[in-house]
């Protein structure tokens, strides 16, 4: 696959920090007919119980950061990985090259007007930006970000925060979108502006 290339098709990335409402919009752009690819949640299946990146997990940081189960530990390797920044280095050289050969393959398979492609760490990676016509960021404050992450992972405040020191920064995510929606509190707010850009993504996506 080369690396330079753009998606054949119209294709837009979604991202945000942790507790913005990623999901929640990718499902309200999905129900217009978007494609979505979700890198956040092929990460997850190939770290699940027989995911191809299990074994190689295993050699390099040991049986402790799997589970009886035979998935991931996400909880170990989280830790393991924010005092660790070889840990993380190592990590991403495992999981990124396949993340990046599944999406392909999730692409090239996807049906719907355009694709969305779900990209956490968009910002932080310099891979995923070239090869995507539009950047669409989730907006939201640092404290409604970490109420929600507090609420729905039960995480301390403290945690929270070291999550998102990790991540980039509202002011770097909000520089790099070419969209922006906000998600500071009522979710019916969402709707309004997932389709005024989904109406846009059609065009586009019809013109290119």
């Amino acid at each position: 696959m080369n690396e330079l290339a753009r998606f054949d098709r119209f294709s837009v990335g979604l991202t945000g920090g942790i507790g913005s409402g990623k999901s929640t919009v990718a499902d309200l752009f999905a129900a217009q007919g978007a494609a979505v690819v979700d890198t956040d949640l092929i990460a997850h299946q190939l770290t699940a119980v027989g995911g191809p990146a299990i074994a190689p997990i295993k050699q390099a940081f040991g049986a402790s950061v799997i589970l009886p189960s035979g998935a991931m530990n996400r909880a170990a390797m989280r830790e393991r990985v924010f005092v660790d920044p070889d840990a993380k280095k190592q990590l991403e050289a495992i999981l990124h090259p396949l993340i990046r050969s599944t999406t392909q393959q999730a692409a090239e398979q996807a049906q719907g007007d355009y694709l969305l492609f779900v990209i956490p760490l968009l910002v932080e990676s310099g891979f995923w930006k070239q090869r995507l016509a539009r950047v669409l960021t989730v907006d939201c404050s640092e404290e409604v970000q970490i109420r929600r992450v507090m609420q729905r992972n039960m995480l301390t405040e403290q945690q929270v925060r070291a999550i998102m020191a990790t991540q980039a920064t509202r002011t770097a995510r909000l520089e790099a979108a070419d969209d922006v929606i906000s998600n500071e509190s009522d979710t019916t707010a969402l709707l309004p502006q997932v389709l005024r850009l989904h109406e846009l993504y059609v065009s586009m996506a019809k013109a290119k």
